[in-house]
């Protein structure tokens, strides 16, 4: 069942990124697209979250003003794929040190799967893997405060993780739905991002 399920998490996730490279070719399949998940976030949150409803609903709110903000008035392609690629990475080394390394939980009452190992093995193996990709390709190699902006969306991706583990684990469920199988719903799988699309956002008006 486990390899099943990884096997699910590879097959859909591979669905979803070619989905977001074609939304690429317009800023408006962009935005379609972006509002396409939110709404089916809202519509697992509806159906399936019951406490702290209008919590989870703001905070969705603040979030998806924030992505309209980023998309139409501020938005920057290389940036907006570093956040993409920066929450896929640290999501994926994180597993994959927790799996193979972790053994000091922390957040036990929110995610009792979380480990210390996985953290530093996902934000260790983030920062090698930019490192890598900006001097091999000679991408912003030399402005070291994207270094801090990585850390900075690495540190707001584990904000919403944790956040949304909080939420289901108020509303006593295991997954936001079972519409992403392997991944469990769009909560599940876009909770980083909800949260680090207000940080870009803010960020983006503040100093880029």
């Amino acid at each position: 069942m486990v390899y099943k399920n990884f096997f699910l998490r590879i097959i859909f996730s591979l669905i979803i990124f070619i989905i977001y490279l074609f939304s690429l070719q317009d800023i408006t399949y962009l935005f379609i697209l972006g509002v396409s998940i939110y709404i089916l976030i809202i519509i697992e949150i509806l159906k399936y979250f019951k406490k702290l409803l209008f919590t989870i609903l703001f905070y969705l709110f603040f979030s998806f003003i924030s992505f309209y903000l980023y998309i139409f008035y501020n938005f920057d392609l290389i940036l907006f794929n570093l956040l993409i690629i920066v929450i896929i990475s640290f999501d994926t080394f994180s597993f994959f040190s927790g799996v193979l390394f972790g053994k000091t939980y922390i957040f036990k009452i929110i995610s009792p799967n979380k480990t210390l190992e996985g953290y530093l093995g996902g934000i260790i193996m983030t920062n090698i893997f930019y490192i890598t990709y900006s001097y091999l390709y000679d991408v912003y190699f030399s402005k070291i405060y994207y270094l801090f902006l990585i850390n900075f969306i690495i540190i707001f991706a584990s904000i919403g993780d944790l956040l949304q583990s909080y939420f289901k684990r108020k509303n006593l469920i295991k997954h936001s739905s079972a519409f992403l199988p392997g991944h469990g719903g769009f909560f599940d799988r876009f909770d980083s991002f909800v949260c680090s699309i207000i940080f870009m956002t803010l960020i983006s008006y503040l100093f880029l």
